[in-house]
């Protein structure tokens, strides 16, 4: 198994994206920050690499996809509860971000999420493990 996950996301500004990341109560690994990059600590060995998009390219002979205009990826980040997600949704409103759509209640998961400065969507789920039924 692998023992950590760091997923990598360009960004135009990498003291804007802190600034924003900082406003919704996230820190960050200084060993792996710098003028060009920040490493943001999002759970127990979960990272996200918020790379400028020079420095991204580096790592892909690829162009890069504008997040303001299609979606690269969607990052969800499970919560402890309804209240967090809703916490966590503000802040990133109060903080310069944007609400892409409206909070979803499928009953045992309940889920919202934001997009940061950059276009990125953070999505955010709670889920009452309880109440969700068991595959069969």
């Amino acid at each position: 198994m692998h023992k950590q996950i760091y997923v990598n996301l360009a960004v135009d500004n990498v003291a804007r994206s802190k600034a924003f990341f900082t406003a919704l109560g996230f820190s960050f690994e200084p060993r792996f920050s710098n003028e060009r990059a920040v490493c943001l600590i999002l759970g127990e060995n979960i990272y996200a690499m918020l790379l400028v998009k020079d420095m991204f390219k580096t790592f892909t002979p690829k162009s890069l996809a504008d997040a303001k205009a299609s979606t690269e990826v969607l990052v969800c980040l499970s919560c402890e509860s309804r209240e967090e997600v809703d916490s966590l949704v503000a802040k990133a409103l109060a903080a310069g971000g944007a609400v892409p759509r409206a909070p979803q209640d499928h009953g045992s998961m309940y889920v919202h999420g934001f997009e940061d400065p950059d276009g990125h969507i953070w999505e955010l789920a709670y889920m009452d493990l309880n109440a969700q039924p068991a595959a069969s």
